[in-house]
C-alpha cells in the first residue's frame, strides 16, 4: 500500500504552522536532554562500592599456658559462621597434657613434703645432739674452773697445768657453741630451700588447675564465629590440629555496629570530609537505604587494585553506620553515595 503523509492532506497555512510547532518542540526537548546530561556529567553525588566490616572484632590467639605448654590440640570447635553470644564456648583445647602434669606434680608434692618432714626430724635430732654436747662441755668447763680455783695453794707447776686445762676446756666449749650456731644457720637455710621446693610444686599444681577452665575458649562479644586459617596446612583450623602459641584460632566480629571499607577517587578527594553523610545500599537489598557518615579518610593515595593495567588511584575511606541493623553482615557488598550538603 502507498503511504499517505498527513501533512500533505492539510492546507498550506496549517501545514506551515504545524511544521514550526514541531521544530520548536524538538529544540526544547534537545535542550532538556542536554541539561540532564550535563548534570550527570558533573556528578552531584559521588557513588562508590565498598564492603561491610565489623567495627569491633575479637581475635582469639592461642596464648601460652604457663611454662610448659606452647602447643595445644583442638578437640572441639564451633561451626564456621555460627552466631554466638557473649559467654558462649567456641573452642575446646585438649586438657590431657595439663591433667597428666597435675598428676605428676601431685606425686612430686607428696615426696617433697615427706622430704621436708624428714629434714625437720633430722635437724631436730642434730640440734639435740649438739645441745647435749655443749652441756657436757659446759660441765667440763665448770669442773676445770673449780679445779683451777682449788689449785691456788698447789705448786706453780700444778697451777700451770690446771690453767692450761681450763683454757682448753674454754676453747672446746666455744668451739661447740660456734658449731651449734653455724649448724642452726645451715639447718634454717636447708629448711627454707626445701620449703621453697614444696611451695614451687604447690604453685605449679595450682596454676595447672587454673589453666583447665581456660582451655574452653569463650566469646567475649556477640557476633558471628569465623574460623581462622591454619598457617601450616593452609586450610581452616579444625578438630585434631595442633596449634602453636601466637597463632590465631578464630575471629568474632561484633554485629551490633558495622562500618563500610570503601574508597574515593583521587579526583574527588577534596569533595568529601569526615562527618559527611553517606547513603548506603546493599547489593542484595538495593531498595533499602541505610544511613552512614564518614569516620575516616586515608592520608595516602594508592592504586585501587594490584592490576598493573589499571592506573586508577584512590584514598581509603571508612563509613560508620549510624544505626544497628541485623541485616548488615560482614563481607556484604554495598554502594556508598556521598551526599553533598
Amino acid at each position: 500500500m502507498r503511504q499517505i503523509h498527513i501533512t500533505r492532506c492539510l492546507p498550506h497555512p496549517v501545514r506551515c504552522l504545524l511544521t514550526f510547532a514541531l521544530a520548536c518542540l524538538a529544540v526544547a526537548c534537545g535542550s532538556g536532554d542536554s541539561d540532564d546530561a550535563k548534570k550527570a556529567a558533573e556528578g552531584k553525588n559521588i557513588v562508590e562500592t565498598g564492603e561491610l566490616a565489623a567495627i569491633n572484632t575479637r581475635s582469639f590467639v592461642l596464648t601460652r599456658f604457663g611454662r610448659y605448654w606452647y602447643e595445644m590440640r583442638i578437640i572441639g570447635i564451633l561451626e564456621h559462621g555460627a552466631i554466638v553470644n557473649a559467654g558462649d564456648s567456641i573452642i575446646q583445647l585438649d586438657p590431657t597434657e595439663v591433667k597428666r602434669f597435675i598428676i605428676e606434680r601431685e606425686s612430686s608434692l607428696e615426696t617433697e613434703r615427706a622430704n621436708l618432714e624428714k629434714l625437720r626430724v633430722d635437724h631436730s635430732n642434730r640440734i639435740n645432739d649438739l645441745t647435749s654436747s655443749i652441756k657436757n662441755e659446759t660441765s667440763s668447763f665448770n669442773l676445770k674452773q673449780i679445779e683451777l680455783e682449788s689449785s691456788r695453794f698447789e705448786t706453780e707447776r700444778l697451777r700451770r697445768i690446771k690453767e692450761l686445762e681450763f683454757e682448753q676446756a674454754k676453747i672446746t666449749l666455744r668451739k661447740e657453741e660456734k658449731r651449734l650456731e653455724l649448724t642452726r644457720i645451715i639447718i634454717e637455710n636447708q629448711l627454707k630451700i626445701q620449703e621453697i621446693r614444696v611451695a614451687q610444686v604447690e604453685t605449679e599444681i595450682l596454676n595447672a588447675y587454673q589453666i583447665l577452665p581456660l582451655l574452653t575458649l569463650r566469646s567475649s562479644v556477640a557476633g558471628v564465629f569465623q574460623i581462622a586459617n591454619n598457617w601450616r596446612t593452609g586450610t581452616l583450623v579444625k578438630v585434631g590440629d595442633n596449634i602453636y602459641t601466637g597463632n590465631n584460632l578464630a575471629n568474632v566480629p561484633e554485629l551490633a555496629w558495622m562500618k563500610v571499607n570503601t574508597f574515593i577517587n583521587e579526583n574527588d578527594f577534596l569533595k568529601i570530609r569526615t562527618g559527611q553523610k553517606v547513603t548506603v545500599r546493599l547489593d542484595a537489598l538495593p531498595e533499602i537505604v541505610f544511613d552512614g557518615e564518614i569516620s575516616y579518610i586515608g592520608k595516602l593515595c594508592h592504586l585501587r587494585d594490584n592490576n598493573k593495567k589499571s592506573r586508577q588511584k584512590v584514598f581509603d575511606v571508612e563509613v560508620r553506620m549510624l544505626k544497628s541493623d541485623l541485616r548488615l553482615k560482614p563481607g556484604m557488598t554495598v554502594s556508598c553515595e556521598y551526599l553533598n550538603d
